[in-house]
């Protein structure tokens, strides 16, 4: 005879239960405005040290902040005047060279076979779609053109305020005295204020740590890439090297995105041996990246553990897109000093 299992669940456990579900779904409805915090709480981690430096200078910290922004935006508006004319001038090219080899590959029997391959293990697995649909009418092109044109526009002026937004949340946390114990005072109890703070202490400290250490390091391997590829008579070295240094915020997997372009490039331009010297060029100072300037640049920002990096970098690209890809690293370093924080609570009880 089977027996029953009668499972007892208090009225204060279901209570936490839905209260931990609320909390959740809070979150989830929230959770853009939440990713612009956690972008403005980088950003302050960067400047904060700056703005201590020019406060200990007797220049008032909102002088301070106000001075570093007037700085950061003065570099950014000097760095697109001084690069405008070769994008201008250069990316048409390069977009064009790129066009061209793509037909080239396209008439090539080689690739037409491996394209044919291709097709016919779609087939044979049935993973192609069907071919068979209708055409769109000319209203629904039209229709679907003026949304497109509407998206664009609301996408820029979106993208606009949410920068104003981050902007204004880091100049009021980098000038406000001890901001963090502001905001946790309203929604921590008081007897876990002082541990949360020094958590929050410590994952800012890191963010910034980070932050910094990446700015050094992408700005030398564009140098690096641009100067490598100068030497080799690489045409859009510039632009190849803005490339590179932009995707090394995505680790592992930007360096080698970033140098896709340079191969095709090289290979169109001298055929295989200077395709081969590009591709040394990029072993080369990946290796002296590797060995060399994350050891000494990085000893501050420990690195994630590679599986752990990929792993979030996917997860941001599939919640944010291109945004989710660059705070992939900062929101799983962040979780990691959370994780151990709860480790060592419970080792140490």
């Amino acid at each position: 005879m089977s027996q029953e299992v009668k499972v007892h669940i208090s009225t204060k456990t279901l209570f936490k239960i839905l209260g931990f579900g609320l909390f959740v779904y809070v979150l989830f409805l929230v959770w853009n405005i939440l990713f612009l915090l956690f972008v403005a709480l980088i950003l302050s981690a960067l400047i904060h040290p700056f703005a201590s430096w020019l406060h200990q200078r007797k220049i008032p910290r909102f002088l301070s902040v106000l001075l570093i922004y007037i700085i950061l935006f003065g570099i950014v508006g000097l760095a697109l005047l001084l690069l405008a004319p070769v994008i201008t001038h250069d990316l048409p090219q390069l977009v064009q060279n790129f066009d061209n080899l793509w037909q080239g590959m396209q008439e090539n029997e080689t690739w037409q076979r491996i394209v044919a391959g291709v097709q016919e293990m779609q087939q044979f697995f049935s993973l192609s779609e069907g071919s068979g649909r209708q055409a769109v009418g000319a209203s629904g092109g039209v229709d679907t053109a003026i949304s497109g044109v509407f998206s664009t526009i609301s996408g820029f002026f979106g993208g606009l305020f949410s920068l104003v937004l981050i902007l204004v949340m880091t100049f009021y946390l980098v000038v406000q005295d001890d901001p963090l114990k502001k905001i946790l005072n309203s929604v921590v109890p008081d007897e876990y204020i002082s541990h949360v703070l020094s958590l929050f202490q410590k994952i800012s400290d890191k963010l910034g740590y980070w932050l910094r250490a990446q700015l050094i390091l992408s700005g030398i391997i564009g140098l690096l890439v641009f100067f490598g590829l100068s030497i080799l008579g690489i045409k859009y070295a510039l632009v190849l090297a803005l490339l590179a240094a932009l995707l090394e915020f995505i680790p592992y997997v930007g360096p080698v995105f970033a140098s896709v372009p340079s191969l095709f490039l090289a290979f169109s331009q001298g055929g295989p041996v200077t395709m081969f010297g590009v591709l040394v060029v990029y072993i080369v100072i990946q290796q002296f990246e590797n060995h060399l300037l994350i050891p000494k640049v990085m000893q501050k920002a420990v690195g994630l553990n590679p599986i752990i990096s990929i792993i979030a970098i996917l997860i941001g690209a599939r919640l944010a897109g291109v945004l989710g890809v660059l705070v992939a690293i900062p929101v799983a370093t962040a979780l990691s000093i959370v994780l151990q924080d709860v480790l060592a609570k419970k080792t140490s009880s």
